[in-house]
């Protein structure tokens, strides 16, 4: 069990009962996503969490398949789950480079302020591409804390070192964006719905023979 493990299954409790930090944009956001989504649509979601975005976007979806690393967070999730008796979403315990799961095999992807929470968001960025069917979108919702300030770029590292801690990686929403294109994602949507350094992200896997559309 790896130090990340262990600090989100202690979390998981006390984490379920805060309220939404933004109510207002949360709910912006998952607006937007399910512009993206249809009937038929497969959603796979990675570091759900307790599950609540999934359970909110299950209803307008085909199914949704949400993933996290904590065992924990996603008994809490399943307990949601099942209060609102959905049965077109599954869980299951793995991060996204390790979720065996057939490429180009979903319709949309979703990592919801989870890309400042990895080591490497680049390969979880690509991996995400890799997962996404042509024309599938990446939707993520991600605090870019290289915007906050030189003061948090410098104090960052050394809470690395701090035993127990999560990993933190830092970097800007230009420096994101710049990840996202480079894995071959086209930028459909970048906002910040709460006025804040959390960049809303929609990239699209353009179909191969699909141009861009300004």
């Amino acid at each position: 069990m790896t130090t990340d493990n262990i600090f989100w299954d202690w979390i998981a409790g006390r984490y379920a009962k805060q309220a939404v930090a933004d109510e207002a944009s949360y709910k912006k956001k998952l607006a937007i996503s399910q512009q993206y989504f249809d009937a038929d649509s497969r959603v796979l979601e990675f570091g759900c969490g307790t599950g609540s975005t999934a359970i909110h976007h299950a209803p307008v979806v085909g199914h949704i398949h949400a993933t996290d690393i904590s065992s924990k967070m996603l008994a809490i999730a399943k307990t949601k789950a099942g209060a609102a008796e959905l049965n077109n979403i599954s869980f299951e315990q793995t991060g996204l480079k390790d979720l065996n799961s057939s490429n180009e095999s979903w319709d949309a992807v979703l990592g919801m302020s989870i890309l400042h929470l990895v080591a490497n968001k680049d390969s979880e960025i690509e991996r995400a591409f890799e997962l996404l069917k042509p024309g599938g979108v990446f939707i993520s919702s991600t605090p870019c804390i290289g915007d906050s300030g030189l003061g948090f770029r410098l104090l960052a590292p050394i809470f690395r070192w701090i035993p127990l801690l999560p990993t933190i990686s830092v970097f800007s929403q230009q420096e994101l964006i710049t990840s996202l294109q480079s894995a071959g994602f086209h930028i459909e949507h970048s906002g910040q719905p709460g006025g804040d350094m959390v960049a809303f992200i929609v990239a699209r896997k353009l179909n191969r023979a699909s141009p861009i559309n300004h």
